[in-house]
């Protein structure tokens, strides 16, 4: 059969920017550096009064549609990946879908509609989803849409609030793919969790500690699951490896820790063993203490060594360019890095047409999952077709002020009202609530 993967990707952000160095730290009386070089965090892009997860979704789906000149019966599925959602029956795909038929001609009454939930892992639960009906055949020659939705609030004054972002990101999974094949193999890493949740509350609560412990030892479960079917992976192996991203800070933390596993016995190691030692063994130790602080102090040399800071340059920080401007956007955030790596490569002119990617996803709670990437012939092409540099530019630069009445806004417990601080233009907002209380949109040309 014909490889299955990501045929097109769009990217829709949320259309305000709070500055986190020049308007939230100040207020927040923190040092510019907490945001900017700790979390790794510019800026965070928010929704105006209009926008939600399901205009915000809409719209990246209707402009990847319209460049790829599908119409509705082109599509036979449309996965929504979220965990903003704001109904607990129907789901967000119904909406979008909604959307869709305002500006389409014929109906998407055909198309099977679902909403995934598992954290921030689900825009990728929902790629395997896509992927799965097309190789079993059940796509009847139609694509399949997944989009990843989400407005990552926290409650005001929390630790988390410097992350938040707004955004989604649409993909077209098919045959014969332009922009990425994706692997049969997987890898795995799950537990039962209680790290981040939101037990029938629009804030998180969260354990940021425990949260960091939890996302890289499910990544290193997933790591060694991975390897257990598809065989060991080597650091030469990929371009890129796009990771979940809540904050480029904790992308730091995983990337060092795949390394320092990706180059264990091998020549890397032992061109290193001269310089910082050769990784500690847990047989070599009496108990697990010792060995854990071997190891912190094996990886604390390890991060200053060439070898590491020119594999980080290489084939990490490029993923972070979108979300130090953008915040995290939950389900999205794998994505958003994978789009970021490859915008990168495209724009200084690199060849990657069947380079690797290793995908990194994770989701609180907690489940990560790896998987390998083969870069296609038409990436540079689609990739070229993003116009978030555009949109990042054009976005409204929040005062605090201003940033308290839009977080109001979007704050479920609260009925504000403030005016819109964009013109919408080509695209469908929120136009207020039905007689069953539903959330209603429309067009604006």
């Amino acid at each position: 059969m014909a490889d299955v993967g990501i045929d097109a990707i769009e990217i829709r952000t949320g259309k305000l920017a709070l500055d986190l160095a020049e308007t939230f730290a100040p207020e927040m009386g923190e040092a510019p550096e907490k945001y900017t070089k700790g979390l790794g965090i510019y800026s965070s892009s928010l929704p105006d009064v209009y926008e939600d997860i399901v205009t915000m979704g809409a719209n990246a789906a209707h402009r990847l549609m319209e460049r790829q000149g599908l119409n509705l019966n082109d599509v036979g599925r449309i996965d929504v990946a979220t965990e903003s959602a704001f109904d607990n029956s129907k789901p967000v795909s119904t909406y979008i879908a909604g959307c869709l038929e305002q500006v389409f001609d014929g109906n998407l009454h055909h198309a099977n509609k679902g909403e995934r939930k598992f954290a921030c892992i689900s825009g990728t639960q929902s790629i395997d989803d896509a992927y799965n009906w097309i190789r079993a055949g059940r796509n009847r020659g139609r694509a399949a849409l997944v989009i990843a939705t989400d407005t990552a609030l926290y409650a005001r004054d929390d630790p988390g609030e410097a992350t938040q972002g707004a955004g989604a990101v649409a993909m077209l999974i098919d045959t014969d793919p332009d922009v990425v094949s994706l692997s049969k193999e997987q890898g795995y890493g799950s537990a039962d969790e209680t790290d981040f949740l939101k037990p029938n509350q629009q804030f998180p609560s969260v354990d940021g500690k425990r949260s960091v412990q939890v996302y890289l030892a499910r990544m290193r479960e997933a790591v060694e699951d991975y390897e257990s079917v598809a065989g060991d992976v080597r650091p030469e192996d990929f371009r890129f490896a796009p990771f979940h991203t809540p904050f480029p800070g904790m992308v730091r933390k995983a990337a060092m820790l795949g390394y320092r596993h990706m180059v264990r016995d091998t020549d890397i190691e032992d061109s290193l063993a001269p310089e910082i030692g050769r990784q500690p063994r847990r047989e070599a130790f009496e108990d697990e203490d010792a060995f854990r602080d071997a190891v912190r102090e094996y990886m604390d040399a390890l991060k200053e060594t060439d070898q590491y800071r020119e594999w980080f340059g290489h084939a990490i920080e490029p993923t972070l360019d979108i979300a130090r401007e953008v915040g995290n956007w939950y389900t999205g955030s794998v994505h958003v890095a994978r789009a970021s790596a490859l915008k990168h490569a495209a724009e200084r002119g690199e060849e990657l047409t069947g380079e690797g990617l290793f995908i990194g996803s994770y989701g609180s709670g907690a489940q990560a999952e790896i998987h390998a990437e083969t870069v296609q012939e038409g990436w540079h092409e689609e990739i070229e077709a993003l116009d978030i540099d555009t949109q990042l530019d054009e976005r409204y630069d929040l005062s605090f002020a201003e940033y308290e009445e839009i977080h109001d806004v979007h704050n479920h417990d609260k009925a504000v009202e403030v005016e819109e601080l964009t013109a919408p233009t080509g695209e469908f907002v929120y136009d207020g609530r039905g007689r069953m209380n539903e959330r209603k949109y429309r067009y604006v040309d």
